[in-house]
């Protein structure tokens, strides 16, 4: 994390890429709190390390995905997996009138069209706020 830049880079991701994206100053506040008052005592450099013995291994994917699970079965929503917040996440920005380009940047998408998975579009609702086509009767 670059505290003075507010970014954050992330290295050794599934898509083998490094990308750095901004780092809000609410979210960075709560991982500096996050730092000097709950994460365990560590030599580590990793931001999130384990909360249970040893405390110097970094907390992995598989372990966020399983606590997400344990979420979503105690919420009593359907289990669609962890990728169900990319989902809401996506969808929930274009509401908010992001555009596919804003998302898949956000995302870390390669592919508009993989970004249009996400952000699944809500057609009725649309067919409301659609303006008819020029030269047509409607």
């Amino acid at each position: 994390m670059d505290w003075q830049a507010g970014t954050v880079t992330l290295r050794a991701t599934k898509s083998r890429r490094q990308d750095v994206l901004p780092l809000p100053v609410e979210t960075g506040e709560v991982l500096a709190d996050y730092l000097m008052h709950e994460r365990p005592g560590s030599a580590g450099a990793a931001v999130f390390v384990r909360a249970l013995k040893p405390y110097d291994r970094p907390v992995t994917s598989t372990a966020v995905q399983k606590v997400i699970t344990r979420a979503l079965r105690r919420s009593g929503l359907p289990y669609s997996g962890s990728h169900v917040l990319r989902h809401t996440f996506a969808a929930d920005l274009l509401e908010r009138g992001s555009s596919l380009k804003e998302i898949a940047d956000l995302l870390r998408h390669r592919s508009l069209r993989t970004t249009q998975i996400y952000a699944k579009l809500d057609t009725p609702q649309l067919i409301g706020v659609a303006l008819p086509w020029p030269g047509s009767v409607s």
